[in-house]
């Protein structure tokens, strides 16, 4: 946690100045003040007038509530993690106070009223009736495709936002941080990591465009042969006959929700014979990781977070 500190420090302990656009003016949502607004392009290149300064944001994905926080920033409200009841598991020591707007893609029409939002943001996949209805309420900017990296939805998010400096800080520190551990490790990071999310039938691999796997391949970690799929989303399910396709140098496995019918199924498949004579279980290799953060879309935190946790198995 030092660790994290320190490169936080160092992505929010300087921010730049800058030329803001032109701005026109439009009375503000729920109040009679008149605020500044400014045209910004989102990730499908809509033209989106949003607040020069907006004061009740609405982050509609966990990527959008993870890069708001990044930034500094902390929405008024946000949906709920990927099959998840609340926020995001590696996000709850940071979301004291921020309402809880329903399901992923499914926000809660009355709560999302009820937050009066002079914003609202969401990446991702959104139904298109269910932003046609969001625009009715406040202005949505789209900050990411569904095959989009966390630094675009970063860099999206903070023009949305007008705090371009802020994610360019971050970018930095992460790349400095990327940097110095490959230094420190050096030809540990000359192996192949398997990343999987155990469901309740069994395993499946995370495909060449995933969140996680771009994390690795920034380390320079390779991905193990028959898993260089691409794609942003995870494999089939695999059953107990082929589990050597989930193997690897280092295994880092993890189930969506942290419990549940895919977490029994893999306290069970511990006892499987196939499962023990995989290379990373023999050799002590396979590291229990957080799935609502490794197999799912992440956002520069989770970015930051997974780097540290590679860190920490492999050094």
């Amino acid at each position: 946690m030092l660790a994290m500190a320190a490169v936080f420090a160092a992505a929010f302990g300087v921010i730049l100045s800058g030329c803001k656009p032109a701005a026109s003016e439009v009375p503000e949502v729920g109040n009679s003040d008149v605020q500044k607004t400014r045209i910004v392009i989102d990730a499908f290149g809509n033209e989106v007038e949003v607040p020069e300064h907006p004061k009740r944001v609405l982050a509609l994905s966990e990527v959008d509530l993870d890069a708001m926080l990044a930034l500094g920033e902390t929405p008024f409200g946000a949906s709920a993690g990927r099959g998840q009841e609340t926020f995001p598991r590696y996000l709850l020591d940071q979301t004291e106070g921020i309402e809880l707007m329903g399901a992923l893609y499914r926000p809660s029409f009355e709560r999302v009223i009820g937050a009066r939002p002079d914003l609202i943001l969401c990446g991702g996949w959104m139904d298109d009736g269910v932003e046609k209805k969001l625009r009715k309420i406040a202005p949505v900017v789209r900050t990411y495709r569904v095959d989009d990296g966390w630094r675009t939805a970063l860099q999206n998010v903070a023009a949305a936002l007008n705090l371009q400096d802020q994610a360019e800080a971050f970018e930095q520190a992460y790349a400095e941080r990327v940097a110095s551990i490959q230094a420190e490790l050096g030809d540990s990071l000359q192996q192949t990591a398997s990343i999987i999310r155990w469901n309740p039938k069994g395993p499946a691999f995370m495909h060449a465009d995933s969140f996680a796997r771009k994390i690795t391949g920034d380390l320079g970690l390779g991905i193990p042969e028959g898993q260089d799929v691409e794609g942003p989303a995870h494999s089939k399910t695999i059953s107990f006959e082929n589990l050597n396709l989930i193997d690897a140098d280092w295994v880092f496995l993890g189930t969506l929700t942290g419990e549940g019918d895919a977490q029994r199924s893999f306290d069970a498949a511990r006892s499987n014979p196939a499962f023990a004579q995989l290379k990373a279980v023999k050799s002590g290799q396979v590291v229990v990781v957080d799935g609502s953060m490794w197999t799912s879309s992440g956002g520069p935190i989770a970015a930051l977070q997974l780097v540290e946790e590679i860190h920490g198995a492999l050094k």
